[in-house]
C-alpha cells in the first residue's frame, strides 16, 4: 500500500517528465519520475543518518556500514553480486557519507532496472553484514583514509571541526581508520561488527528515509514496482535525528589559526556562523551575500585584491549548514605578496561588508538575481539521471515536497530584514580567520589529531581587526553594475536542416567549419569551439609555458567583463589544445555573439602586463611544484602518458626553465606563434547555419585579413599531429620510479595493456572485455586481496590508439607485487571467459549495445562527442550505430579469440606497460626492481625519452587540413 498524496511539484517549464510523491505504509517517501526517453533507468535512497549519529569511540561507523551493505544480503549471498549486476548491464553505483545523510545510489540499463531495484533494497531489508568480511572492508576504510591524509583539503576541513566544542558532533572524525574502528574499540572491548549492526537497527528506519526512482515506464507502473520492492523496510517511528547547539562556542571564535599545508601556495579562510539560509531559502540571504562578496566585476573585492597583485581567486558561500547551524566562508588563494599582506586583506574584507551594510539590501540587485535563477531553473539542461536522483534525493528531507526539484536555487521574497540580519552575523566578534602557507613551519605548536596538521592559535579581537580596517588602502569598492549578459531573447531558431550529424559547411586555407544545429534537447542554448592549430605554440618545453601563460592572461584580462557572462549563464574557456590553444564559448545564444567578439579582440590585441605575468607566473611554478604532491596513482598514469605520447613534454623541465622566463620573452613569442595558423571550428544548438558562418568569418577577418595580417596559413608541412608509441608485440615494459613526495607511504601500479589502432570490431571487443571484467578485477584485488581502496580497471583512448589499464594505489603492497597480482587475476579470468554460457554472452553483448544506444542527454555531451572525432581526426560521427552493427555479429568464440591473441598471459599479440611508483614504505622493494635482472621479453625503461626516440609510432588519424572529409 502507498498513500499517493497530491501535491504539485514545482518544476522546469520546459520539463516533460513527470513526477509524484507517495508515502508507503512504512512512512518512507518517495519521489517517481517518470522519463519515457530515458535509456538508463535510476534510484537514490537517502537515510537521515551520518558520521554526527557515530557513538563515541566509534568514529566513521556510519561510513564503515555504507561500505558493509554494499557486500551480501539473505536473499543475494554471494559476495559482490549487486555491483556485478550493476556492472555488467551497463550501470554504476556508489554511496557516501555525510553529517546527518548517508546517500546510496545506482543507474543501469533500463530493462534490467527491477532486479537491480530488488537487489538495492536488499541494503535496507536483510544485509548480511558477516564477521569475515568486518576486517577486510575495516582494512578498506583505513585505506581511503589513507589516500585522504596528504590531502590539504581534508586536512584543513578536519581542523576546522577539531575548532569547534567537543561535545558537539561536528567536531568528530568522519572517515574511520584501523585505529578508531578496529583498535580503540577492542581496548574498550566493544566488537565492531555487533555495535555496526546496532547502528544499522537503531538509525536505518523507514521514516528516516527519502527515496528517488527514475524510470521510463508509467507512474502507475514505478508506484507498483515501488510498494513491492520497499513497503517492508522496518520502521521503529524514530524521531528525525537533530543536533541542537552550535558548533562554536565563544572561545573558537575570534580565532586566527595559523596552519601548515603540504602543498605550496597560500589561502586565507575567513568563516563566520551564520543563521541557516535553509530557514529561509525563498529570501535567499545566502544567495544574496555569495553574489556579492564573490563577485569578480569592477569595484568588486576580487578585483580590487587582484589589481593590488595579492589574490588569484575568491570564493565566498555557505558551507557546512544544516536547520540548526551554518558557516558562511570566504576562500581567498594568495599571492606571495598578499601573504605579507593578510591584515590588509582581511581589512578590505570587512570594508566591503560593511559597504553591503551601509547600503542596505538592495532590491534591483535581488531582482537581477531572481531573474538570473529562474532562467537557470526553467531552461537548465537534462542530466543523466544517476546524478539527477541523487541531487533530488539528498535534500528531500531538507525541503517541502513541492519545492523537491527548485530546492533553494530560485529565491523568491524579497525580505531585505532578514538578509539584512544575516550580513550584519558577518562582523569581526564572529570571525575565525584560517591562514594556511608553508612559511609557518616551524612556527606552529599544536598538532591536530587525526590529519597531523600543525597549527597555532592565536586569539583577535574587535579592536585588532578595526586597526586592519582603518590601515587597508582605500581602494574603490563599489557595487556590481546591472548585468548586461542576462538574456531576454529566449526563443528557439526554426533550422530547416534536420541534420543528424555535425556537417563540413565551411572549408578554406585559413579555417574549417563543423555545423550541427540542435535538432535534440530544443534549448536556446549554443556552444562555439575554436581550436588554433599554431605550429609554434607547443614545439618545446618552453614554447609551451608560453602558451600557458598566453592563455591564462588572456583569462585574466577578461574576467572583469566575462565574469557578468558567467554569472548569466554565458561561459567562455581559454585551454591549451593538441596543437595550440581553442576558446570555448557556450551557453544562451541570446548574447553569445558578444561574449566571443570580445574574446577575440583580446587575442588580436594581446599585450603583456608585466605585473599581472609576475603573477601568472607564480602561480604556475607552483602548480608544477605541487605536482609531486599529487597521488601516487595520478603520477603513474602521468607517467604513461609520458612514455606513450610523443611530443609531452614532462612539467619537470617546464618547471626548470619558468625561472628564467620574462614577460618581453612573451612579448616577443605572442606574433611569432599567431603568425602561422589554421582555425579547427565546430558551432552546435540553437544556431542557424548562415550566423555560424557569419562567426567565422568575422573571425578569419580578424586574423587573417588586412594590410598587416596577425597571421598566415599554415604550409602543407606545418599541420601537426598526436602519435603514439606502439609498443612491440609479446613484449612487456617496466617502468620504475620512487614517488616524488617522501612522506607519501602509499605506492601505485598502472599496468596498461595496448590493443590496437581505432577500429570498429577490435573496439567493441576491447569494450567488451572492459565491461565483463571490469567488476570482477575491483572484487578481486580489492575486495578479497584488500590491496587498495583505489582500484579499478578502465580502457584508454590516445588519439585513437586504444588500451586497457588496471591503476591500484597501496601502502600493502609494493607495485612489483601488485603487478604480479594483475597478471593472477588474468589468469584466472581466463576461466571466466572459456566457461561463459550462450547466455551469459548475448547478455552482455546486449548490455553494451543498451550502452552505446545512450542518446546524449544535452548540448555539451552531444558536442563532446562530435568534437573528439574532429580532434582526433576519425570524423566517426556515426560510432555509436557503426560499433552496435559490429556488436550485433559479433560471436562468441570471436570474442574469444581476441582474447587470447591480445589480453591473456602469454597472448602473442599481447603488449604491455607497467608504471611503478613506490612510495617510502616500499624503498627497498624499489631498489630490488631496479636491480632486477633481464629477462625474455621484458625491457625496463630507465630513461622515457630515450625510450620514446627509439620506439615506432602509430600513424595518425589526423593529416592535413587537406584531407579533412565527411
Amino acid at each position: 500500500m502507498a498513500t499517493e498524496e497530491e501535491v504539485e511539484i514545482v518544476k522546469p517549464r520546459t520539463d516533460k517528465r513527470e513526477y509524484r510523491r507517495i508515502v508507503l505504509k512504512n512512512s518512507l517517501e518517495v519521489l517517481l519520475i517518470s522519463d519515457p526517453d530515458t535509456d538508463k533507468s535510476a534510484a537514490s535512497m537517502d537515510v537521515g543518518v551520518g558520521y554526527f549519529s557515530d557513538p563515541v569511540g566509534l568514529e566513521g561507523v556510519a561510513h564503515f556500514l555504507e561500505h558493509m551493505l554494499f557486500y551480501a544480503s539473505e536473499k543475494y549471498p554471494l559476495e559482490g553480486s549487486y555491483k556485478k549486476y550493476i556492472a555488467e548491464n551497463g550501470g554504476r553505483c556508489n554511496a557516501y557519507t555525510t553529517s546527518e545523510h548517508t546517500n546510496y545510489h545506482f543507474d543501469i540499463n533500463s530493462d534490467c532496472f527491477e532486479e537491480a531495484l530488488d537487489r538495492f533494497a536488499q541494503f535496507f531489508l536483510e544485509p548480511l553484514l558477516l564477521a569475515d568480511s568486518t576486517m577486510r572492508e575495516i582494512k578498506a576504510v583505513d585505506s581511503e583514509n589513507q589516500k585522504n591524509l596528504l590531502s590539504d583539503v581534508w586536512r584543513i576541513h578536519q581542523l576546522q571541526k577539531h575548532l569547534s566544542d567537543e561535545e558537539h558532533p561536528y567536531h568528530k572524525f568522519s572517515t574511520g581508520n584501523v585505529e578508531s574502528l578496529d583498535v580503540q574499540p577492542k581496548a574498550k572491548g566493544l566488537d565492531t561488527r555487533h555495535e555496526l549492526i546496532k547502528f544499522y537497527e537503531a538509525n536505518y528506519s523507514a521514516n528516516l528515509m527519502y527515496l528517488v526512482i527514475y524510470a521510463k515506464e508509467s507512474l502507475d507502473a514505478i508506484q507498483s514496482l515501488v510498494v513491492d520492492k520497499f513497503q517492508e523496510i522496518r520502521s521503529n517511528n524514530r524521531d528525525y535525528i537533530s543536533f541542537p547547539g552550535q558548533p562554536c562556542t565563544s572561545e573558537h571564535l575570534q580565532i586566527l589559526v595559523r596552519a601548515v599545508p603540504i602543498e605550496l601556495g597560500h589561502k586565507l579562510r575567513l568563516v563566520w556562523p551564520i543563521t541557516p539560509s535553509i530557514l529561509h531559502y525563498k529570501e535567499g540571504p545566502g544567495t544574496y551575500l555569495g553574489h556579492l562578496i564573490g563577485h569578480e566585476g569592477e569595484g568588486s573585492l576580487f578585483y580590487v585584491l587582484k589589481s593590488l597583485g595579492w589574490a588569484t581567486s575568491l570564493y565566498a558561500h555557505e558551507e557546512d549548514w544544516n536547520r540548526e547551524f551554518s558557516f558562511f566562508k570566504v576562500t581567498i588563494d594568495l599571492t606571495d605578496d598578499g601573504q605579507e599582506h593578510m591584515q590588509d586583506i582581511v581589512g578590505l574584507l570587512f570594508k566591503y561588508i560593511h559597504l553591503l551594510q551601509e547600503s542596505g539590501v538592495c532590491k534591483w540587485i535581488f531582482d537581477e538575481i531572481v531573474g538570473i535563477c529562474e532562467t537557470k531553473f526553467h531552461y537548465q539542461d537534462k542530466i543523466s539521471p544517476f546524478y539527477y536522483a541523487i541531487k533530488i534525493a539528498s535534500n528531500m528531507q531538507l525541503y517541502s515536497p513541492k519545492d523537491w526539484l527548485v530546492q533553494s536555487s530560485m529565491p523568491s521574497k524579497f525580505n531585505p530584514s532578514i538578509i539584512q540580519s544575516v550580513m550584519d552575523q558577518l562582523s569581526p566578534k564572529n570571525v575565525r580567520i584560517f591562514w594556511e602557507s608553508k612559511k609557518f613551519e616551524g612556527q606552529t605548536d599544536l598538532v591536530e589529531p587525526w590529519y597531523k596538521t600543525a597549527y597555532s592559535v592565536e586569539n583577535t579581537n574587535d579592536s585588532m581587526i578595526q586597526e586592519w580596517i582603518s590601515s587597508a588602502p582605500n581602494e574603490n569598492l563599489h557595487l556590481p553594475v546591472p548585468n548586461v549578459f542576462i538574456p531576454t531573447e529566449l526563443s528557439l531558431k526554426n533550422t530547416q536542416e534536420k541534420v543528424k550529424f555535425p556537417v563540413l559547411v565551411r572549408k578554406s586555407s585559413y579555417a574549417s567549419l563543423w555545423y550541427k544545429p540542435d535538432t535534440l534537447f530544443s534549448t536556446p542554448k549554443a556552444y562555439v569551439k575554436i581550436d588554433f592549430n599554431c605550429p609554434y605554440a607547443k614545439s618545446s618545453p618552453e614554447t609551451e609555458v608560453l602558451t600557458i601563460i598566453f592563455a591564462r592572461l588572456l583569462k585574466d584580462y577578461l574576467n572583469e567583463h566575462a565574469y557578468h557572462a558567467r554569472v548569466a549563464g554565458l561561459y567562455y574557456h581559454i585551454n591549451m589544445a593538441n596543437s595550440g590553444f581553442q576558446v570555448t564559448v557556450n551557453g544562451y545564444n541570446h548574447k553569445l555573439k558578444t561574449l566571443l567578439e570580445t574574446v577575440i579582440g583580446k587575442i588580436a590585441k594581446f599585450y603583456v602586463n608585466p605585473n599581472r605575468f609576475a603573477v601568472i607566473k607564480e602561480k604556475l611554478r607552483k602548480e608544477y611544484e605541487n605536482c609531486k604532491f599529487q597521488q601516487p596513482n595520478e603520477q603513474a598514469t602521468f607517467y604513461c602518458s609520458l612514455v606513450l605520447c610523443d611530443q609531452k613534454w614532462p612539467w619537470m623541465e617546464k618547471l626548470e626553465l619558468l625561472p628564467n622566463l620574462e614577460a618581453e620573452d612573451l612579448t616577443k613569442f605572442t606574433p611569432v606563434m599567431l603568425s602561422r595558423a589554421f582555425l579547427e571550428c565546430y558551432i552546435s544548438g540553437n544556431i542557424e547555419c548562415s550566423e555560424a558562418e557569419s562567426i567565422i568569418q568575422y573571425v578569419e577577418d580578424v586574423f587573417f585579413k588586412g594590410p598587416n595580417p596577425i597571421c598566415q596559413p599554415l604550409f602543407p608541412s606545418q599541420h601537426l599531429t598526436n602519435r603514439v608509441v606502439k609498443l612491440e608485440r609479446d613484449m612487456s615494459y617496466v617502468y620504475p620510479i620512487q614517488g616524488l613526495n617522501p612522506s607519501n607511504e602509499n605506492s601505485a601500479l598502472v599496468h596498461y595493456i595496448q590493443v590496437h589502432q581505432d577500429e570498429f570490431m577490435l573496439n567493441v571487443k576491447l569494450q567488451l572485455f572492459t565491461l565483463i571484467a571490469k567488476q570482477a578485477a575491483f572484487h578481486q584485488l580489492r575486495t578479497v586481496e584488500q590491496l587498495g581502496y583505489i582500484t579499478y580497471l578502465t580502457r584508454r583512448n590516445d588519439y585513437g590508439i586504444h588500451g586497457v589499464q588496471f591503476v591500484v594505489q597501496s601502502t600493502v603492497k609494493d607495485p612489483g607485487y601488485i603487478d604480479l597480482r594483475v597478471e593472477t587475476f588474468l589468469k584466472l579470468f581466463e576461466n571466466k571467459i572459456y566457461e561463459m554460457t550462450d547466455e551469459e554472452f548475448k547478455s552482455n553483448v546486449k548490455a553494451l549495445i543498451d550502452m552505446k544506444l545512450e542518446k546524449h542527454k544535452n548540448l555539451w555531451e552531444e558536442s563532446g562527442f562530435y568534437w573528439h572525432e574532429i580532434v582526433i581526426g576519425t570524423f566517426k560521427f556515426d560510432r555509436k550505430e557503426c560499433e552496435v552493427a559490429a556488436l550485433e555479429e559479433l560471436t562468441k568464440q570471436e570474442f574469444i579469440d581476441f582474447f587470447n591473441e591480445y589480453i591473456r598471459i602469454g597472448a602473442p599479440q599481447k603488449r604491455t606497460l607497467s608504471i611503478r611508483v613506490y612510495g617510502s614504505l616500499h624503498s627497498l622493494e624499489y631498489m630490488s626492481d631496479k636491480s632486477e635482472e633481464a629477462k625474455p621479453n621484458k625491457v625496463q625503461i630507465d630513461d622515457i625519452f630515450s625510450f620514446r626516440r627509439s620506439q615506432p609510432l602509430y600513424s595518425s588519424f589526423k593529416g592535413c587540413a587537406g584531407r579533412t572529409k565527411l
